[in-house]
């Protein structure tokens, strides 16, 4: 059952996804170019279709994955005490490796901003 649930989550999301993607890739070069003319038009037929774009896919899909995702977790958090368990050593992990995770984090994040940045700068 997780895994049919996990599934229809992702099918759930992808429209949304999709859609996000496409705003990003749209912006990294001339749109004339691929990939940015395809995200282009992707972004153009999500705008054409305002309740099946913006309302369906963006909105009720994304708020029915929160919705019964929430739903599933406390329910697994109340049945499951090896998930409980699970967590509690996470957690505890976590504090104790606190400065490691936050340096890892932070070359992470850093990676990604220059990422961003040479996109921007090769584009500009």
């Amino acid at each position: 059952m997780r895994s049919t649930l996990a599934t229809l989550e992702v099918l759930l999301l992808f429209p949304a996804a999709l859609f996000m993607t496409a705003l990003f890739v749209r912006n990294v070069q001339p749109q004339q170019f691929e990939p940015a003319h395809t995200a282009q038009r992707i972004v153009a037929w999500y705008a054409a279709r305002t309740h099946l774009g913006l309302w369906l896919f963006l909105m009720a899909f994304p708020l029915a994955v929160l919705t019964i995702g929430g739903i599933a977790l406390v329910q697994n958090w109340r049945t499951d005490s090896e998930l409980r368990r699970a967590a509690l050593e996470g957690a505890a992990a976590i504090r104790l490796h606190l400065p490691v995770l936050m340096i890892a984090l932070a070359t992470a994040a850093s990676a990604v901003i220059l990422g961003i940045v040479a996109l921007h700068a090769i584009a500009g």
